[in-house]
C-alpha cells in the first residue's frame, strides 16, 4: 500500500504528458479547409506533397498546420479613381477567388496567409484605374459598363493566375459619378431618346405618304385602263345584256330598243 503513491504518481503525471502531446498533436480542419504542414525539422514548409484535406489528423507537436479556407470567397472593394478627362470616379467591385489547391503550400511559402491584401486588392486597384482611365464619364455611366468589368477582370487575372490564386469574376457593381456630371449626361440622353422618337414619327409620315401616293397611283393607272379598254362597240353590248336582265324581272316596264344615244336601249319606266 506504501508504494501505491509512489507509482500512481507517474503514471498520473505520464497521462498528463499524453494529453498534452495529443492536443498539440491534433489538428481538426474543418468543410472547405485545407491544411499546409511546416516541419521545424523537416525543412520546413511542405509543398511537394498535397495539402491536408478534411478531418482529423495527428502531427508532431514541434510542427505546425496553417489552415487555409480553399472554398470561393468574395471580396467586396470600394475604389476612387479617374476617368479619361480626369473626374473622380467611385467603383464599387467585388471578386471571387480562391487559393489553387494543389499549390497551397507554395502559396504560404511564398505570399503567406494575407495573400489578398498583398496580392488581390493591389492588383484589382491598380486595374481599376488603368481600364477606367480609358473611358469618360459618359461611357461608363452608360455603354461601357461590361467592357470595364471584362478588361479588369482579364488585367487582374494576368498578374494573380501567376500567384497560386485563381481568380473567377470581377464584377462591378456600381459606378458613381458626381452630381453634376450624372444630371448633364441623363439630360443629354434624354435629348438624344426625343430626337429618336421624332425621327421615328417623321420616317412613320412619310411611309404613310408613299403607301398614299403609290395607292392613288394605282387607282389611276387601273382606270386609265379601264377606260382605254372601253370601245363603243362593247358599251352597246354591255348596255343590251344589261336590258335584257331587267326585261325578265318581274316589275312592268316599257323598253325602247335602239331608242338611246349609240343605239342603246331606253327603259322608259314602270307600270
Amino acid at each position: 500500500m506504501d508504494r501505491l503513491p509512489k507509482i500512481a504518481l507517474p503514471a498520473v503525471f505520464a497521462i498528463i504528458l499524453l494529453i498534452i502531446l495529443i492536443s498539440k498533436s491534433a489538428v481538426n480542419i474543418s468543410a472547405g479547409e485545407a491544411g499546409v504542414l511546416w516541419k521545424r525539422f523537416g525543412g520546413g514548409v511542405v509543398t511537394d506533397e498535397p495539402p491536408l484535406g478534411e478531418g482529423f489528423h495527428l502531427v508532431a507537436p514541434w510542427n505546425k498546420v496553417y489552415v487555409y479556407e480553399v472554398r470561393r470567397q468574395e471580396i467586396f472593394e470600394k475604389m476612387k479613381v479617374l476617368s479619361s478627362n480626369g473626374l473622380d470616379i467611385q467603383l464599387d467591385a467585388s471578386a471571387w477567388y480562391k487559393p489553387n489547391y494543389e499549390e497551397l503550400g507554395k502559396l504560404h511559402q511564398q505570399i503567406g496567409e494575407n495573400y489578398l491584401d498583398r496580392i488581390i486588392l493591389p492588383t484589382i486597384r491598380s486595374a481599376a484605374r488603368s481600364v477606367v482611365g480609358r473611358y469618360t464619364p459618359e461611357q461608363l455611366y452608360s455603354s461601357k459598363r461590361d467592357a470595364i468589368q471584362r478588361e479588369i477582370y482579364e488585367e487582374t487575372q494576368k498578374i494573380v493566375g501567376q500567384q497560386f490564386i485563381t481568380l473567377d469574376e470581377v464584377l462591378v457593381r456600381d459606378v458613381t459619378l458626381p452630381p453634376t456630371i450624372k444630371e448633364a449626361i441623363e439630360r443629354k440622353l434624354r435629348q438624344e431618346q426625343e430626337s429618336l422618337e421624332y425621327e421615328f414619327r417623321l420616317e412613320k409620315a412619310d411611309k404613310e405618304a408613299q403607301r398614299q401616293r403609290i395607292e392613288a397611283q394605282g387607282k389611276a393607272d387601273a382606270n386609265r385602263i379601264l377606260s382605254a379598254s372601253l370601245t363603243d362597240k362593247i358599251l352597246q353590248d354591255k348596255g343590251i345584256e344589261a336590258t335584257l336582265m331587267l326585261s325578265q324581272s318581274p316589275n312592268a316596264k316599257v323598253v325602247v330598243v335602239g331608242s338611246g344615244d349609240d343605239g342603246l336601249p331606253i327603259i322608259l319606266g314602270n307600270n
